[in-house]
C-alpha cells in the first residue's frame, strides 16, 4: 500500500522572531508522535540552495538588483521542491521548513517592491503546485525583533536593511495571514518560548488528528 501524503509546514517571519528556537521544539513534539521529519530551509537545504544563500546573504553584494534576488530565491526553491520537499512528502514524511513562498511576498514583494503578480507566476512555475498544509506566522513588532537579532554576530545583507523595508516585510506577512486564515495562523513572538511552543502545537493539533 503506498504510504498516506506527508504533512508540509513552513515557519514565517521577520528577524528576530524565534524561529530557530520554535523550529527546535516542534522537531521533537513531531518526532514524539512517531512520525518521519524532513527539517529544512530556505534559501538552502540542498547543496545548490546552500550555494544561492551564500550569494543572497553577502553583504558585499550590495549592488544585487531585486529581480535578481527574487529570481535567485526561487531558483534555490524550485531544487528545494523536487530535490527534496516532493519526495518527502510522497514518502509519507512530514516536512518542517524554515521559510516557504510566503517569504518572497513578503521580503522581495513587500520589502523590495517587486509586483505580486511577478512572484505568483515564479511560484506557480519553480514550485509545482506544493503550498503548504499550514504555515506559522511568528508576529513582533519591528523594533523587538531587531534587538534580539542584533546580538547574533555580524548583520547578513538582508538584516543591514532599513527599519522601513521591515515594516513592510511585516505588513505583508500580515496581510497574506489574514487573506488566507485556513493556512496561515498567526502566533505572538513576543511570548516565552514555551508559550510560543505550546500555541503552534494547538494550531497543528488538527494535522496530528488526521493521522490517528
Amino acid at each position: 500500500m503506498e504510504a498516506a501524503r506527508g504533512k508540509f509546514i513552513s515557519l514565517e517571519g521577520g528577524e528576530g522572531a524565534g524561529k530557530s528556537t520554535l523550529l527546535a521544539g516542534l522537531r521533537a513534539c513531531i518526532e514524539q508522535h512517531g512520525i518521519a521529519l524532513v527539517q529544512t530551509r530556505e534559501p538552502g537545504g540542498t547543496r545548490v540552495g546552500e550555494a544561492v544563500r551564500t550569494i543572497v546573504l553577502d553583504p558585499a553584494l550590495h549592488d544585487l538588483a531585486a529581480e535578481t534576488e527574487l529570481l535567485l530565491m526561487f531558483a534555490s526553491r524550485a531544487q528545494l521542491v523536487r530535490e527534496l520537499i516532493e519526495p518527502a512528502l510522497r514518502a509519507g514524511k512530514w516536512v518542517l521548513c524554515d521559510r516557504f513562498a510566503d517569504a518572497s511576498y513578503a521580503y522581495q514583494g513587500g520589502g523590495r517592491g517587486q509586483p505580486e503578480s511577478r512572484i505568483a507566476e515564479l511560484e506557480h512555475w519553480a514550485c509545482a503546485g506544493i503550498r503548504p498544509d499550514l504555515t506559522l506566522l511568528l508576529d513582533l513588532p519591528v523594533a523587538t525583533g531587531r534587538a534580539r537579532a542584533a546580538g547574533r554576530g555580524d548583520a547578513d545583507r538582508i538584516e543591514v536593511e532599513a527599519d522601513s523595508f521591515f515594516e513592510r516585510v511585516r505588513a505583508t506577512y500580515r496581510q497574506r495571514a489574514a487573506a488566507e486564515p485556513q493556512r496561515f495562523r498567526m502566533i505572538d513572538a513576543g511570548q516565552s518560548p514555551s508559550d510560543v511552543l505550546q500555541a503552534a502545537m494547538v494550531a497543528m493539533a488538527h494535522l496530528f488528528e488526521a493521522i490517528t
